[in-house]
């Protein structure tokens, strides 16, 4: 059981959705598959096993995200200098190539969205980046060749 970081509001919306599926979502299932039994045969009962379906899906949601809970360790993104880059960092870059800007937030697997620049610890640009300070060229390889960014700037900001 390996421990996987987060940060606190990370956290706060795993603990959230928890509480949303067993207080809300598998009360109400256990309330659709109970009407849709008073239809009667079970083996013709659309209404029945698209509930029982749903049902067996939240209960996988749960295990999955109480194992995830079990395992978190909020990290105070706060408390870190800005001197390199880590877990919790927003990283700005700019192509070599292209002159690109561009700017990341180094996150755990759980909280990584590339639609909102969130990338997981574990993905090739995060791995080249943890440990290097402004200044710094990073080299990757990308499915269009190898990329190499400049770090312009590290902070650690709370994520929406």
């Amino acid at each position: 059981m390996d421990k996987f970081p987060i940060t606190r509001k990370g956290y706060e919306k795993l603990e959230q959705e928890i509480k949303q599926l067993k207080h809300v979502e598998r009360p109400a299932v256990i309330e659709a598959i109970s009407t849709a039994r008073e239809f009667g045969d079970l083996s013709e009962n659309a209404e029945y096993h698209a509930a029982r379906d749903k049902q067996s899906f939240i209960e996988g949601r749960i295990l999955d995200l109480e194992d995830k809970f079990s395992r978190a360790e909020i990290i105070d993104t706060s408390k870190l200098k800005a001197d390199s880059v880590k877990f919790g960092a927003t990283v700005k870059l700019i192509d070599d190539d292209t002159r690109e800007k561009s700017t990341y937030h180094i996150t755990g697997e759980y909280e990584a969205d590339i639609a909102k620049s969130r990338i997981s610890t574990k993905s090739p640009l995060a791995k080249a980046l943890i440990g290097k300070s402004v200044g710094d060229i990073v080299e990757v390889s990308t499915p269009k060749g190898d990329k190499a960014f400049e770090i312009l700037e590290i902070s650690f900001a709370d994520l929406d």
